[in-house]
């Protein structure tokens, strides 16, 4: 396989745009976390709690992409320094390597997805409980 410039080059778009998409997920939890925090110090309940628990995991999975990412965006730069140097074997190793660390932070995203079902299943919890009741 013959490596160019191009083929790192083409992570670019994406990778930005998927940082750019965690960061706005990471800030929507983050405001939401703060807003139930305050709701939890004027009256605990568990399922507020429950609901903190949840967004703080995905918190820290959305850290984790957005780690995975960055790595793999930095990994493209040195393969194209690499590939501009006619380090070619070690340019292709790197560019392997990134795209790894790409499929493992969409991993991350497809797990926070998932979380973030639990998520909505726990907010509702409480009006099913009542519509059970009520039938």
């Amino acid at each position: 396989m013959e490596l160019t410039l191009n083929a790192p080059a083409l992570l670019f778009p994406t990778v930005s745009l998927l940082l750019l998409a965690y960061t706005n997920r990471f800030l929507a939890i983050a405001s939401l976390i703060r807003n139930l925090h305050a709701k939890y110090k004027d009256e605990p309940d568990p399922l507020i709690w429950a609901q903190i628990k949840n967004l703080k995991r995905r918190v820290t999975l959305i850290r984790d992409m957005q780690v995975l990412g960055v790595a793999s965006l930095f990994l493209c730069v040195l393969c194209m320094f690499l590939i501009f140097g006619e380090q070619i074997q070690l340019a292709k190793y790197v560019f392997g390597a990134s795209l790894v660390l790409m499929m493992a932070s969409l991993g991350y995203s497809m797990a926070e997805l998932y979380m973030s079902i639990k998520a909505i299943e726990i907010q509702l919890s409480d009006i099913e409980e009542k519509a059970r009741e009520s039938e």
